[in-house]
Protein backbone atom coordinates (compact mmCIF):
# COMPACT_ATOMS: atom_id res chain seq x y z
CA UNK A 1 0.00 0.00 0.00
CA UNK A 2 0.74 3.63 -0.08
CA UNK A 3 0.01 6.98 1.41
CA UNK A 4 1.11 10.35 1.14
CA UNK A 5 2.38 12.80 3.08
CA UNK A 6 1.50 16.96 2.64
CA UNK A 7 3.31 19.41 4.15
CA UNK A 8 1.64 22.75 5.56
CA UNK A 9 3.92 25.24 4.81
CA UNK A 10 1.83 25.61 1.39
CA UNK A 11 -1.50 27.05 1.64
CA UNK A 12 -4.42 24.99 2.14
CA UNK A 13 -5.96 25.14 -1.77
CA UNK A 14 -2.40 23.69 -2.19
CA UNK A 15 -2.59 20.83 -0.44
CA UNK A 16 -5.99 20.10 -1.82
CA UNK A 17 -4.97 20.03 -5.29
CA UNK A 18 -2.15 17.63 -3.74
CA UNK A 19 -4.45 15.20 -2.17
CA UNK A 20 -7.19 15.11 -5.02
CA UNK A 21 -3.77 14.28 -7.43
CA UNK A 22 -3.06 11.41 -4.47
CA UNK A 23 -6.26 9.84 -4.80
CA UNK A 24 -7.11 10.02 -8.70
CA UNK A 25 -3.48 8.22 -9.15
CA UNK A 26 -5.07 5.56 -6.19
CA UNK A 27 -2.94 6.01 -3.06
CA UNK A 28 -4.72 4.77 0.22
CA UNK A 29 -4.39 7.99 2.36
CA UNK A 30 -3.25 11.79 3.17
CA UNK A 31 -1.23 12.74 6.10
CA UNK A 32 -0.54 16.01 7.02
CA UNK A 33 2.46 17.37 8.99
CA UNK A 34 1.39 19.20 12.29
CA UNK A 35 4.25 21.82 12.62
CA UNK A 36 3.19 25.35 14.63
CA UNK A 37 5.10 27.67 12.08
CA UNK A 38 3.04 26.28 8.98
CA UNK A 39 -0.69 25.98 8.70
CA UNK A 40 -2.90 24.30 10.98
CA UNK A 41 -3.07 20.51 10.20
CA UNK A 42 -6.75 19.73 11.26
CA UNK A 43 -8.31 22.87 8.89
CA UNK A 44 -6.02 21.56 5.54
CA UNK A 45 -7.40 17.92 6.46
CA UNK A 46 -11.07 18.91 6.72
CA UNK A 47 -10.62 20.90 3.14
CA UNK A 48 -9.16 18.13 1.89
CA UNK A 49 -11.76 15.48 3.39
CA UNK A 50 -14.89 18.07 1.33
CA UNK A 51 -12.42 17.77 -2.10
CA UNK A 52 -11.65 13.81 -1.56
CA UNK A 53 -14.40 10.72 -0.94
CA UNK A 54 -11.79 7.63 -1.03
CA UNK A 55 -8.56 8.55 0.98
CA UNK A 56 -7.80 8.31 4.65
CA UNK A 57 -6.78 11.70 6.08
CA UNK A 58 -4.94 12.53 9.21
CA UNK A 59 -2.03 14.62 11.09
CA UNK A 60 0.78 12.86 10.52
CA UNK A 61 2.42 13.26 12.59
CA UNK A 62 1.33 15.41 15.76
CA UNK A 63 1.93 15.50 19.31
CA UNK A 64 0.72 15.70 23.05
CA UNK A 65 2.84 18.93 23.36
CA UNK A 66 1.12 21.07 21.38
CA UNK A 67 -2.58 20.40 22.58
CA UNK A 68 -4.15 18.53 25.16
CA UNK A 69 -4.74 14.78 24.08
CA UNK A 70 -8.45 15.33 24.82
CA UNK A 71 -8.36 18.37 22.57
CA UNK A 72 -6.68 16.14 19.48
CA UNK A 73 -9.78 13.46 20.67
CA UNK A 74 -12.02 15.98 19.71
CA UNK A 75 -10.20 16.93 16.69
CA UNK A 76 -9.49 13.48 15.33
CA UNK A 77 -13.40 12.44 15.84
CA UNK A 78 -14.73 16.00 14.32
CA UNK A 79 -12.90 15.02 11.33
CA UNK A 80 -13.86 11.66 11.25
CA UNK A 81 -17.57 12.82 11.47
CA UNK A 82 -17.11 15.28 8.63
CA UNK A 83 -15.13 12.53 6.28
CA UNK A 84 -17.70 9.89 6.72
CA UNK A 85 -15.45 7.58 8.82
CA UNK A 86 -12.25 8.28 6.54
CA UNK A 87 -9.99 9.74 9.79
CA UNK A 88 -7.34 8.56 11.33
CA UNK A 89 -4.27 9.52 14.25
CA UNK A 90 -0.83 9.96 13.92
CA UNK A 91 1.12 10.64 16.86
CA UNK A 92 4.30 10.69 18.59
CA UNK A 93 6.90 12.93 20.61
CA UNK A 94 7.64 15.60 17.84
CA UNK A 95 10.43 17.46 16.63
CA UNK A 96 13.04 18.41 19.10
CA UNK A 97 13.80 21.43 17.68
CA UNK A 98 10.52 22.54 16.47
CA UNK A 99 9.36 22.35 19.95
CA UNK A 100 12.45 23.71 21.08
CA UNK A 101 11.52 27.13 19.78
CA UNK A 102 8.72 27.43 21.77
CA UNK A 103 10.90 26.39 24.93
CA UNK A 104 8.84 22.97 25.52
CA UNK A 105 11.23 20.23 26.39
CA UNK A 106 10.27 16.74 25.97
CA UNK A 107 10.03 15.61 29.16
CA UNK A 108 9.76 11.49 29.22
CA UNK A 109 8.13 11.08 25.44
CA UNK A 110 7.51 7.87 25.71
CA UNK A 111 5.25 7.96 28.64
CA UNK A 112 3.86 11.43 27.26
CA UNK A 113 2.70 9.68 24.32
CA UNK A 114 1.89 6.49 25.65
CA UNK A 115 -0.91 8.26 28.25
CA UNK A 116 -1.97 10.05 24.97
CA UNK A 117 -2.79 7.21 22.92
CA UNK A 118 -4.29 5.30 25.73
CA UNK A 119 -6.65 9.04 27.04
CA UNK A 120 -7.12 9.15 22.92
CA UNK A 121 -8.84 5.77 22.61
CA UNK A 122 -10.74 5.89 25.67
CA UNK A 123 -12.56 9.24 24.78
CA UNK A 124 -12.71 7.91 20.86
CA UNK A 125 -14.72 4.32 22.32
CA UNK A 126 -16.90 7.03 24.12
CA UNK A 127 -15.49 6.53 27.71
CA UNK A 128 -15.56 8.79 31.07
CA UNK A 129 -11.91 9.58 31.09
CA UNK A 130 -9.79 10.23 34.76
CA UNK A 131 -6.72 10.34 34.40
CA UNK A 132 -4.10 11.64 37.13
CA UNK A 133 -2.76 14.71 35.72
CA UNK A 134 -4.88 14.65 32.39
CA UNK A 135 -8.28 13.99 32.93
CA UNK A 136 -11.22 13.95 35.55
CA UNK A 137 -14.66 12.62 34.29
CA UNK A 138 -13.72 14.01 31.31
CA UNK A 139 -16.33 12.51 28.17
CA UNK A 140 -17.14 13.62 24.34
CA UNK A 141 -20.69 14.71 24.42
CA UNK A 142 -21.31 13.19 20.38
CA UNK A 143 -21.17 10.04 19.28
CA UNK A 144 -17.81 8.62 18.02
CA UNK A 145 -16.68 6.19 15.64
CA UNK A 146 -15.23 3.99 18.21
CA UNK A 147 -12.30 2.06 15.81
CA UNK A 148 -10.54 4.98 14.57
CA UNK A 149 -7.28 4.01 13.84
CA UNK A 150 -4.10 5.49 16.00
CA UNK A 151 -0.71 5.23 14.64
CA UNK A 152 2.57 5.99 16.81
CA UNK A 153 6.02 7.27 15.45
CA UNK A 154 8.40 5.84 16.74
CA UNK A 155 12.29 5.36 16.43
CA UNK A 156 13.70 4.39 19.46
CA UNK A 157 13.83 0.78 20.53
CA UNK A 158 11.30 1.36 23.88
CA UNK A 159 9.09 3.48 21.67
CA UNK A 160 9.19 1.06 18.70
CA UNK A 161 8.06 -1.89 21.13
CA UNK A 162 4.94 0.41 22.83
CA UNK A 163 3.82 1.25 19.54
CA UNK A 164 3.90 -2.41 18.69
CA UNK A 165 1.60 -3.17 21.64
CA UNK A 166 -0.84 0.08 21.52
CA UNK A 167 -0.70 1.08 18.13
CA UNK A 168 -2.55 0.14 15.04
CA UNK A 169 0.41 0.99 12.77
CA UNK A 170 4.04 2.12 13.33
CA UNK A 171 5.05 5.28 11.41
CA UNK A 172 8.76 5.13 11.12
CA UNK A 173 10.17 8.03 10.32
CA UNK A 174 13.26 6.44 8.06
CA UNK A 175 14.01 6.06 4.43
CA UNK A 176 16.86 3.17 4.68
CA UNK A 177 16.49 -0.39 4.63
CA UNK A 178 18.87 -0.89 7.16
CA UNK A 179 16.63 1.42 9.78
CA UNK A 180 13.81 -0.92 8.90
CA UNK A 181 15.98 -4.35 9.35
CA UNK A 182 16.87 -3.12 12.92
CA UNK A 183 13.46 -1.57 13.63
CA UNK A 184 11.67 -5.00 13.20
CA UNK A 185 14.37 -6.49 15.01
CA UNK A 186 13.43 -4.44 18.18
CA UNK A 187 9.31 -5.32 18.12
CA UNK A 188 8.21 -8.91 19.04
CA UNK A 189 5.07 -10.32 17.03
CA UNK A 190 2.87 -7.38 16.15
CA UNK A 191 -0.19 -6.97 14.18
CA UNK A 192 0.67 -3.30 13.78
CA UNK A 193 0.90 -1.68 10.25
CA UNK A 194 4.73 -0.86 9.62
CA UNK A 195 4.58 1.91 7.82
CA UNK A 196 7.94 3.89 5.88
CA UNK A 197 7.42 7.31 6.53
CA UNK A 198 9.93 8.21 3.86
CA UNK A 199 10.96 11.82 2.66
CA UNK A 200 10.96 11.08 -1.30
CA UNK A 201 11.94 13.37 -4.30
CA UNK A 202 11.69 11.77 -7.71
CA UNK A 203 11.96 13.38 -11.33
CA UNK A 204 14.13 12.23 -14.36
CA UNK A 205 15.82 15.19 -13.24
CA UNK A 206 17.73 13.68 -10.71
CA UNK A 207 20.05 16.89 -9.57
CA UNK A 208 17.01 18.97 -8.84
CA UNK A 209 15.36 15.93 -7.37
CA UNK A 210 18.85 15.60 -4.89
CA UNK A 211 18.22 19.41 -3.90
CA UNK A 212 14.64 19.41 -3.58
CA UNK A 213 15.40 16.72 -0.81
CA UNK A 214 17.45 18.53 1.39
CA UNK A 215 15.08 20.22 3.24
CA UNK A 216 13.66 17.80 4.41
CA UNK A 217 16.95 15.63 5.04
CA UNK A 218 18.04 18.56 7.17
CA UNK A 219 15.34 18.34 9.66
CA UNK A 220 15.18 14.37 9.75
CA UNK A 221 19.15 14.41 10.26
CA UNK A 222 18.58 16.90 13.57
CA UNK A 223 16.29 15.18 14.89
CA UNK A 224 17.68 11.63 14.73
CA UNK A 225 19.66 10.12 17.95
CA UNK A 226 23.24 9.42 17.46
CA UNK A 227 23.31 5.83 17.44
CA UNK A 228 21.40 6.13 13.65
CA UNK A 229 23.64 8.82 12.39
CA UNK A 230 26.48 6.52 13.46
CA UNK A 231 24.39 3.44 11.23
CA UNK A 232 24.94 5.75 8.29
CA UNK A 233 28.07 7.59 8.81
CA UNK A 234 26.52 10.85 9.62
CA UNK A 235 28.66 13.25 11.18
CA UNK A 236 27.36 14.04 14.67
CA UNK A 237 28.87 17.36 15.27
CA UNK A 238 27.32 18.22 11.82
CA UNK A 239 23.79 16.97 12.60
CA UNK A 240 23.86 18.91 15.65
CA UNK A 241 24.94 22.11 13.87
CA UNK A 242 22.03 22.02 11.44
CA UNK A 243 19.91 21.33 14.13
CA UNK A 244 20.71 24.22 16.09
CA UNK A 245 20.31 26.62 12.48
CA UNK A 246 16.75 25.33 12.25
CA UNK A 247 16.51 26.27 15.95
CA UNK A 248 17.70 29.74 15.15
CA UNK A 249 15.30 30.11 12.07
CA UNK A 250 18.36 29.32 9.38
CA UNK A 251 17.69 27.60 7.43
CA UNK A 252 19.24 28.34 4.52
CA UNK A 253 21.93 27.57 6.50
CA UNK A 254 20.94 24.63 7.81
CA UNK A 255 19.74 22.29 4.49
CA UNK A 256 23.16 23.82 2.96
CA UNK A 257 24.99 21.53 5.62
CA UNK A 258 22.88 18.52 4.61
CA UNK A 259 25.72 16.04 2.91
CA UNK A 260 25.31 13.04 0.59
CA UNK A 261 25.55 11.12 3.38
CA UNK A 262 22.77 12.44 5.16
CA UNK A 263 20.83 12.18 2.01
CA UNK A 264 21.41 8.64 1.42
CA UNK A 265 20.03 7.72 4.34
CA UNK A 266 17.24 9.92 5.10
CA UNK A 267 15.91 10.28 1.66
CA UNK A 268 14.50 8.10 -1.29
CA UNK A 269 15.70 10.52 -4.22
CA UNK A 270 16.36 10.26 -7.93
CA UNK A 271 15.37 8.72 -10.86
CA UNK A 272 11.94 7.01 -11.06
CA UNK A 273 14.75 3.78 -11.53
CA UNK A 274 16.40 4.82 -8.55
CA UNK A 275 13.55 5.46 -6.29
CA UNK A 276 12.07 2.29 -7.37
CA UNK A 277 15.00 -0.08 -6.59
CA UNK A 278 15.02 1.70 -2.85
CA UNK A 279 11.52 1.37 -2.42
CA UNK A 280 11.87 -2.45 -3.36
CA UNK A 281 14.37 -2.52 -1.08
CA UNK A 282 11.94 -1.04 1.70
CA UNK A 283 8.93 -3.50 1.35
CA UNK A 284 11.51 -6.49 1.53
CA UNK A 285 12.51 -5.40 5.15
CA UNK A 286 8.54 -6.07 5.99
CA UNK A 287 7.13 -2.89 5.50
CA UNK A 288 3.49 -2.52 4.86
CA UNK A 289 2.98 0.52 3.50
CA UNK A 290 5.25 3.66 1.79
CA UNK A 291 4.43 6.83 3.02
CA UNK A 292 5.59 9.06 -0.50
CA UNK A 293 6.91 11.94 1.47
CA UNK A 294 7.97 15.69 1.67
CA UNK A 295 8.85 17.03 -0.91
CA UNK A 296 7.67 14.38 -2.99
CA UNK A 297 9.55 15.93 -5.56
CA UNK A 298 10.82 19.52 -7.83
CA UNK A 299 7.33 19.49 -9.34
CA UNK A 300 5.07 17.53 -6.45
CA UNK A 301 2.13 17.03 -9.06
CA UNK A 302 4.47 15.19 -11.69
CA UNK A 303 5.95 13.49 -8.39
CA UNK A 304 2.85 11.88 -7.42
CA UNK A 305 1.79 10.53 -10.49
CA UNK A 306 5.45 8.99 -10.69
CA UNK A 307 5.45 7.76 -7.59
CA UNK A 308 1.92 5.82 -7.70
CA UNK A 309 3.56 3.18 -10.15
CA UNK A 310 6.74 3.06 -8.05
CA UNK A 311 5.18 2.27 -4.74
Amino acid sequence: MADVELVAENPVDELVSLAEVAENEGYEGVWVTDHYNNRNPFVALTAIAGATERVSVGPGITNPYYAHPAYTANAVATLDEYSDGRARLGIGPGDPNTLAALEIERESPLYEVLDAVKLTRALLRGEKVTEEGLAKDAKLNYGVRDDIPVYVGAQGPNMLRMAADHGDGILINASHPDDFQWSLEQIDETDAEIVAYTSFSVSDDREAAKRAARQPVAFVASASPPPVLERHGVDTALADEIGEDIEAGEFSAAFGKVTDAMLDAFSVYGTPEECAERVDALYETGVDTVVVGSPLGPEPEEALRVASELV
